[in-house]
């Protein structure tokens, strides 16, 4: 199952026979529906501004570390491995992939959390801040590219595969404005197309992995103290059997090279293995199962303790969190500084309605360097941790 395929399954989602857009356009002559979408995000305001955001490590810390950007880049490479050997649409998954963290906030989780607890506090009545909603809330409404509407257009199937997670509410507040749309799903309960499914394993398989990396590139975690877990064990094992005298970076990156191969086979074994059993006839017998694209219960487990190890070792390291607590400062403050004065707002957020949810879209839009320059504007150079340890990195 590992080779590529020439032709998709009958349960892939098929570009010719998508549920449309919102905003009905004459087809492109040369690119489907699916490879225009993902055109659409490459060139979007929101996508370039990835580069610019945190994963782990704030983007001033260090030059290699990975990004929103980079992220999104090896998402979208290993969800086409993943639909290719499945006989899946390659650009659906791509353009998935591309778009997913497009609603980010400067910081990570960190600004996320910031931001919700912001916006729930100044109204108790919001839906609050998700990211996977807000972006999109990009593609659909904040991009402004094109003069016939607001947003990217994309097709409904790219749109469904960006919302990854949505509560009830949210998903309610979305069905009363578009009825049968995106937001079904999550009210009845049904599965999306198989494409989505991949981008969310996929997403999985790159976090763990450049976290890792990032984690022993940064001196917070070691490569001896990754051993404890099975998954990297075995890696480290075999690599060193066939280069014993292998080391430092090197012996890093093969292992982590294989653990990501072994991800992917894994993951295109088991979901190859569910579909022969399910045998779905078609993309809506697909919404209507169980979900079918999955690790095997062995890796699955081996992937919960690589999750574990991570949260208790280095997303929860003194270091980490002390740059977390000041970067969720760095948003609060900006959020009660718009606030209570809108005229420190751009014009066309100043005068958006309603008021709180514009502010929150404005710092969702920044850039971690942006936020940070905006927060020394507002508050002064020396008003927050993070901005010593910008002056440090310059």
């Amino acid at each position: 199952m590992h080779g590529a395929t020439a032709r998709l399954a009958p349960y892939a989602s098929d570009a010719g026979a998508s549920r449309g857009r919102r905003h009905p356009e004459v087809p492109a002559p040369t690119r489907d529906a699916f490879q225009r979408d993902r055109d659409r995000i490459v060139h979007s305001t929101a996508f370039r501004r990835l580069v610019y955001k945190t994963q782990v490590f704030l983007n001033h810390e260090g030059d290699l570390y990975r990004t929103r950007l980079t992220h999104s880049l090896e998402v979208a490479q290993l969800a086409r491995s993943i639909a290719r050997a499945l006989a899946l649409n390659e650009d659906l998954c791509e353009a998935i992939a591309l778009a997913h963290d497009l609603g980010h906030t400067p910081f990570g989780h960190a600004g996320q959390d910031a931001l919700d607890e912001a916006l729930r506090r100044a109204d108790p009545a919001s839906l609050g801040f998700e990211h996977n909603f807000q972006s999109l809330r990009v593609v659909d409404q904040l991009e402004e590219r094109y003069p016939r509407y607001d947003g990217l257009n994309l097709s409904y199937e790219t749109r469904e595969g960006i919302l990854k997670h949505c509560s009830r509410r949210r998903a309610a507040w979305l069905e009363r404005i578009e009825p049968g749309g995106v937001g079904r799903r999550f009210l009845d309960r049904t599965q999306p197309s198989l494409e989505a499914q991949v981008c969310n394993l996929a997403d999985a398989i790159a976090y763990n992995a450049h976290d890792i990396d990032d984690g022993v590139r940064s001196g917070l975690l070691a490569h001896e103290q990754l051993l404890v877990l099975p998954v990297v064990r075995r890696q480290h094992e075999a690599t060193l059997a066939e280069f014993p005298s292998l080391a430092g970076r090197r012996l890093l990156f093969e292992v982590i090279r294989r653990m990501l191969s072994q991800q992917v086979y894994d993951v295109i074994d088991a979901s190859a293995a569910a579909l022969s059993v399910a045998r779905p006839e078609d993309g809506v017998a697909v919404r209507r199962g169980l979900a079918l694209i999955g690790f095997s219960d062995g890796m699955n487990e081996e992937i919960g303790d690589v999750k574990a190890f991570l949260r208790e070792r280095l997303y929860r390291h003194p270091q980490v969190v002390r740059v977390t607590e000041a970067a969720k400062d760095v948003v609060r403050d900006l959020f009660e500084a718009y606030a209570g004065d809108a005229t420190q707002l751009p014009k066309q957020y100043a005068e958006r309605e309603p008021r709180f949810v514009a502010i929150a879209d404005y710092i969702a839009g920044m850039t971690d360097r942006f936020a940070l320059r905006e927060h020394a504007r507002l508050f002064g150079p020396s008003a927050s941790l993070l901005h010593s340890d910008v002056e440090a990195a310059s």
